[in-house]
């Protein structure tokens, strides 16, 4: 059965319930009393009150999205406060999207979905959700996307950086160093300068309260929810918010709170090491496919040796030179992909060797990194008007913006991590702890959020994912204290569901349309197909009248 692939992939309208809602959150005190999430810190004055009725009570104009879109997928862009402090203040754009139920008798209430970040686009989400859901769900719900603030079409934020200014996950050198800090001076000062205003106002907690503001805008009680990795973070920080507001939540490939954002990137070179471990056995135990070794350590030492000879001397890939640290950033998501891994340190060996290879296969590992600009920016769906940039300035935003206590302001913390994890991690320790921008950002505008509640949801995860590992899924699980968790042993890629595997899709299908959580947490197998399916969620098709953007891998 052929099935879409992913993308790579909000309050009762009136102030006696927005209100209240709204001021139930630390956020929306002082940031200086930094009391627990979800405690009551402040009631808001009678004007700021006003305010926010104001804004629950717009009224979508809503129009076809596209001429060439169907006519049943509709767009809007309401209102917003840029700082919910202040709501009589700066208003920003908010653009929203929806497809009605055809069966408005058994409507439940509405489905709002994000598709991972932070700075991807989710407009074009109800079209895929359409796709994709069966029947028995699409009948009880109007389907939601939207462009989170300051990405796409919602007030987008730009920092003017060049695509080289975009490459950020640079691996350490000592002689390098230093031009590595004065990059990510200098992205820090770009933002700083272009949207300084705007981009402390860019966070997760802002963008859970325009979703519980759009919730009062549409005249709900409580929103259900679909978020796939990054939107994992966003649906859990939402549900600590907004508790009562929170219906049916499916987190797909999760994000650990406890470490947004830092220790996400760090993820990325822990989670590595055993899947790399994992395809030595795999590749040693079909030596006689791909000749790289017929023990794991041989197939190790295979391995190493290629990217120690193209330190020395880049070998040649389709007409292109490859060093050593570009076979490191290919290979660390590849790792979870063993034949595909198999395939292209094959063809590697081949071309290192100088002879003729397959340049698909190489490319897998060649074009398959993270280290360069994300494979959306300059590709905005609907939004023809989006800064080249956006995407890497909405994710600096948020990634450097929830959390400023993560980031050390010495770079030589970030050359003492990158050392000591390149030892400890050496396919990619020292991409993920090398400095980032967010060492010269400004402080948090207000503390990150503390995620521990009994809000009921669904946490999905594949056993091998190389951008939210099985350990982050495990953690968020954990937190969300009234959650159950499905996990696909053997399951690969990044993106569970829709699989084609019926343990999998079914627990979700069950939950989202009678929300009866499973009694006990589920353990299902991947199959060949359910895996084939989930390596295709890393890229999308085209949706109709929206050019999806890809799922980079250097994103959740």
């Amino acid at each position: 059965m052929r099935r879409r692939r992913l993308a790579p992939l909000v309050a009762v309208s009136l102030t006696a319930a927005l209100a209240p809602a709204l001021a139930a959150s630390p956020a929306t005190a002082a940031p200086a009393a930094a009391p627990s999430a979800g405690t009551p810190s402040a009631v808001f004055p009678p004007a700021a009150k006003s305010a926010l009725d104001r804004y629950a009570k717009q009224k979508p104009d809503w129009k076809r999205c596209e001429a060439d879109s169907p006519a049943a997928y509709q767009c809007a862009t309401v209102k917003v406060p840029l700082d919910y402090r202040k709501p009589g203040g700066k208003r920003i754009d908010l653009a929203i999207s929806r497809i009605r139920t055809a069966e408005p008798g058994k409507r439940r209430g509405i489905l709002l979905s994000n598709p991972g970040g932070p700075g991807g686009e989710g407009l074009w989400m109800p079209m895929m959700m359409k796709e994709e859901l069966p029947a028995s769900v699409l009948k009880s719900y109007d389907l939601v996307g939207f462009d989170p603030r300051g990405v796409g079409r919602s007030s987008p934020v730009s920092c003017n950086l060049t695509p080289e200014q975009e490459n950020w996950l640079r691996p350490y050198k000592a002689e390098t160093y230093a031009k590595d800090v004065a990059w990510a001076r200098t992205v820090a000062d770009k933002c700083r300068k272009k949207m300084g205003d705007r981009l402390p106002h860019i966070t997760t907690r802002n963008t859970a309260r325009d979703l519980d503001l759009v919730r009062a805008i549409l005249g709900e009680k409580k929103i259900s929810y679909f978020g796939y990795s990054y939107g994992t973070y966003l649906g859990a920080v939402y549900a600590q918010l907004f508790p009562s507001r929170a219906d049916r939540f499916v987190l797909d490939s999760a994000v650990d709170p406890q470490r947004a954002w830092r220790g996400m990137i760090q993820w990325w070179a822990e989670g590595a090491e055993p899947a790399f471990d994992r395809w030595t056995e795999w590749a040693a135990a079909r030596s006689k496919t791909y000749g790289l070794g017929d023990t794991p350590k041989k197939v190790d030492r295979t391995f190493w040796n290629l990217v120690a000879q193209a330190e020395k001397d880049p070998i040649v890939v389709d007409g292109q030179p490859t060093t050593g640290d570009e076979i490191r950033d290919g290979m660390r998501a590849l790792a979870f992909t063993p034949k595909y891994a198999s395939e292209a340190v094959m063809e590697l060996k081949k071309a290192a060797a100088g002879k003729p290879a397959s340049a698909k296969k190489l490319a897998r590992i060649t074009e398959g990194g993270g280290a360069g600009a994300p494979e959306w920016a300059g590709k905005a769906a609907l939004a023809a008007e989006t800064p080249a940039d956006n995407g890497t300035a909405s994710f600096w935003a948020v990634v450097c913006g929830d959390n400023s206590a993560a980031w050390s302001r010495d770079p030589e913390t970030y050359r003492r991590d990158a050392i000591e994890d390149k030892g400890r991690y050496p396919l990619y320790g020292d991409f993920a702890s090398s400095i980032k921008p967010c060492a010269f950002w400004a402080k948090s505008a207000e503390p990150v959020t503390v995620v521990k509640n009994k809000v009921g949801s669904l946490v999905v995860q594949n056993e091998w994912d190389s951008q939210t590992p099985l350990p982050s899924g495990q953690a968020l699980h954990a937190q969300l204290k009234g959650s159950k968790m499905v996990t696909v042993l053997g399951g690969e890629g990044h993106g569970v569901y829709p699989s084609g595997n019926a343990c999998t899709d079914g627990a979700v299908n069950r939950y989202l349309a009678t929300g009866k959580l499973p009694a006990k947490d589920v353990t299902c197998r991947a199959t060949a197909e359910s895996n084939a399916q989930a390596r295709q969620n890393q890229k999308p098709d085209v949706l109709p009248g929206s050019p999806v953007p890809e799922r980079a891998p250097n994103r959740f």
